[in-house]
């Protein structure tokens, strides 16, 4: 278990500076963004492992990934400023 915790945490700050050198400029400030990704990363080990009851260690990491790589994209902002115009004009 706690080489699960270990290897989740570290796989989520791996996706987040991925993120953060992919695409620096529709991100928040990088400690928020390398904080979401570790925490992502756990809370998806967490339910992985409560759902699948130990089920490998593999698909913990993978429960962990999917959660972190959503928990990212939480974060990302528009490429472009969006333009809105008024009905009436």
């Amino acid at each position: 278990m706690l080489l699960e915790a270990f290897s989740s945490a570290i796989l989520g700050l791996v996706l987040a500076w991925a993120y953060v050198h992919r695409l620096p400029h529709r991100l928040p400030a990088r400690p928020l963004v390398l904080s979401t990704g570790v925490a992502g990363a756990l809370f998806g080990a967490f339910l992985a492992h409560g759902a699948l009851d130990a089920g490998g260690f593999l698909l913990t990491l993978i429960g962990a990934a999917v959660v972190a790589v959503a928990s990212l994209s939480l974060l990302l902002r528009p490429a472009g400023r969006l333009r809105r115009h008024s009905a009436t004009a």
